[in-house]
């Protein structure tokens, strides 16, 4: 006579109003959070990204130091990176007998981005990688594009603010304020590696 395999045990319906249920459901939201902040990271690291991307493109191979003024200058022309476009739309949308506006939903984005970005510029500041700092310059200029290097990139805020009243002599000063903050960071890193070696050492 044959043996008879022997069946799993089937598993266990899990009561929906037992402790075991409560802790699914609250795993399960865990999880869809956890995902939902991972995408949101990625979308922003990604719009980061193609922003530096943009200024890297902008940047001289020729020029070695940047004032502030010429990052104004590639701020502003950021800020009308959108023109070409709008004006495609503007085309198309002014052909006689059409009606509704097309593309509507795309210029409202565009005219929203230009419009906070704007505020930034003339308010707190425009954040861009920071190409004013000849060691930071350096550094960004070697950058290939990968999104996991982007902490590495020191980036600062830039304001319009007062650019006008700033004279050549202020502008320099702001440099060598920058070269000295410079040299004080390498002499900082100089004395940690100096206390590393001395406590290895001692060991």
């Amino acid at each position: 006579m044959p043996k008879t395999q022997k069946g799993k045990a089937a598993e266990k319906v899990v009561h929906p109003y037992s402790r075991k249920a409560a802790y699914l459901a609250r795993e399960e939201i865990r999880l869809k959070k956890k995902e939902r902040q991972k995408t949101e990271k990625a979308s922003r690291l990604h719009g980061t990204g193609e922003k530096l991307l943009w200024f890297q493109s902008q940047l001289d191979p020729t020029k070695t130091t940047y004032t502030r003024k010429d990052a104004c200058d590639i701020i502003e022309r950021y800020l009308h990176r959108f023109d070409s476009e709008l004006e495609q739309i503007e085309l198309v949308n002014g052909i006689k007998g059409r009606q509704g506006r097309l593309h509507g939903a795309r210029e409202a984005v565009i005219k929203q981005t230009v419009e906070r970005e704007r505020a930034l510029y003339e308010g707190v500041g425009f954040e861009i990688p920071d190409i004013i700092n000849t060691k930071h310059l350096k550094t960004f200029r070697e950058w290939t594009g990968d999104l996991k290097k982007l902490p590495n990139l020191k980036l600062r805020k830039v304001s319009s603010k007062g650019l006008d009243t700033k004279t050549d002599g202020e502008e320099k000063q702001e440099a060598e304020v920058d070269l000295e903050e410079e040299e004080d960071e390498d002499d900082v890193d100089d004395e940690l590696v100096d206390e590393a070696l001395l406590m290895s050492d001692s060991q």
